[in-house]
């Protein structure tokens, strides 16, 4: 079976850290919300939160100046809007379990731009609010962001559990596209084609 590299070393460890600090982060927040702080989930569940919110911001600060050209090209990518967008996010739900994916051109389809939009803008959202909620004196702003951190926490959870669904390949149109970020990054040429087909024909022509 003849496979294609999708994603480099960096990229699947910065990916690793992200989604290991995110989940935690969800877990301890979402525990926060269904139990009201009266018992404490991984011991002090505050300071797990916390510490973990500082490693990944930590991470993606490291890793935009480390990777300054890589993030610009991501953030180009994924505020593109391409004619026939529309028509391939209409037929998605349908090629998830089908596999027939409407035709797109660049490295993202048009679900994953938008999704990296979703993700990208809430997750810092939930940084700069939980900063403030850190260092800002107790007072309306300081509450404000608290209200904004809770209310950000809801509206990024389904599109995570969303993106984690479609990455695992647990869905037949999905099936084998988790290698594209794990392990070693490669993934079968098939699985390219059916998911991605101009990002494979110009990756091709690269000498």
């Amino acid at each position: 079976m003849a496979y294609v590299q999708r994603y480099g070393r960096a990229a699947r460890w910065f990916h690793a850290v992200v989604y290991v600090t995110v989940l935690v982060l969800l877990t301890t927040g979402w525990w926060f919300v269904v139990d009201r702080y009266r018992h404490p989930l991984l011991g002090p569940d505050g300071s797990v939160h916390e510490i973990t919110g500082y490693v990944l911001i930590g991470a993606v600060a490291a890793y935009v100046v480390a990777r300054a050209r890589a993030v610009v090209a991501f953030a180009g990518e994924s505020v593109e809007y391409r004619r026939g967008d529309g028509r391939w996010l209409a037929a998605w739900p349908q090629a998830t379990l089908t596999g027939r994916f409407p035709h797109h051109e660049g490295r993202y389809d048009p679900g994953q731009r938008l999704a990296n939009l979703v993700m990208v803008s809430t997750l810092a959202l939930l940084a700069l609010t939980g900063l403030g909620m850190i260092y800002l004196p107790l007072g309306p702003v300081s509450l404000f962001a608290a209200w904004l951190h809770r209310w950000t926490t809801f509206l990024v959870t389904p599109v995570i559990v969303g993106h984690i669904i479609v990455a695992s390949g647990v869905l037949p149109g999905y099936r084998g596209v988790w290698r594209s970020i794990h392990l070693g990054g490669r993934l079968p040429r098939a699985v390219a084609r059916r998911l991605w087909p101009a990002w494979l024909d110009a990756h091709d022509r690269v000498p």
